[in-house]
């Protein structure tokens, strides 16, 4: 029942439920990863299941491609789909050129692949994701497991010379083992602080050997759903320069909800 969700719930499900609007019948849609990205399969699972919805999913990560098959959803490779018309994804933080951080659930790469593989990307988010600055929360960056203690040391010295705060650099733990993406390699999250150049960090991290990407997705976002506790919701569009706000009532009998809070 939506009396048991959080504020911050109800602006993830606001923002994911205005996402599906994008989707129309017969497309090709990139499905993302992470808790706002999870109720948007769920939202397109009942378009498919009761609205008649004919999509192909390719999801970003094996734990979204459960789920996509679970609510309903027909699952491809990008490979069988070559190209996307859309893809709908969370973020970690985002600032006012829709520049994204991303990679906290550990699917960064795959998440960059589809979107960069993509005619649109949408970004879903509660209000707390913006940001003036990026950097507050941590730049997750995938490494090869060979020699990651050299790629750390080599990345905080490289970081020396960017336009940052902090030069920490964890490994992701899971439990007592380092996580594992689904690629089979580590994710090195940097305590930045704040990112000045943006773009110039990006490129000098993958130039270094050992880094397989980063969590910088630059000019790649086209759209950002913001979602309010009170189910307000807020559209901004950066190619059209602009702003929508509207307002989705929860339906209590909803049986989307009970599967969500189940």
């Amino acid at each position: 029942m939506t009396g048991e969700l959080s504020p911050i719930d109800k602006a993830k499900f606001v923002a994911a439920k205005r996402s599906v609007d994008f989707v129309e019948d017969g497309m090709r849609v990139g499905l993302g990863t992470g808790s706002t990205a999870a109720w948007m399969v769920r939202c397109l699972g009942e378009l498919v299941r009761e609205g008649g919805l004919r999509i192909r999913g390719v999801p970003t990560s094996t734990r979204t491609a459960e789920l996509a098959r679970e609510v309903g959803i027909e699952v491809i490779s990008l490979d069988e789909a070559k190209w996307l018309d859309l893809t709908i994804d969370g973020a970690d933080e985002f600032d006012s050129n829709l520049n994204l951080i991303k990679g906290g659930g550990g699917a960064l790469l795959q998440e960059k692949i589809v979107a960069t593989a993509s005619d649109q990307m949408i970004v879903i988010a509660d209000v707390g994701k913006e940001v003036e600055t990026l950097g507050a929360f941590p730049l997750p960056v995938e490494v090869i497991p060979f020699g990651w203690q050299t790629t750390k040391s080599l990345v905080e010295e490289l970081l020396i010379n960017m336009d940052v705060l902090g030069r920490d650099a964890t490994l992701r733990m899971n439990g007592a083992r380092p996580f594992i993406t689904d690629e089979g390699n580590y994710i090195l999250d940097l305590h930045l602080g704040r990112i000045g150049a943006a773009h110039q960090l990006s490129m000098a991290l993958n130039q270094m050997p050992g880094v397989v990407e980063n969590g910088l997705f630059l000019d790649i976002c086209d759209v950002v759903i913001l979602g309010y506790g009170d189910g307000r919701v807020e559209t901004r569009d950066i190619n059209e320069g602009t702003v929508e706000e509207d307002r989705l009532d929860f339906v209590e009998t909803d049986n989307l909800f009970r599967d969500l809070t189940d």
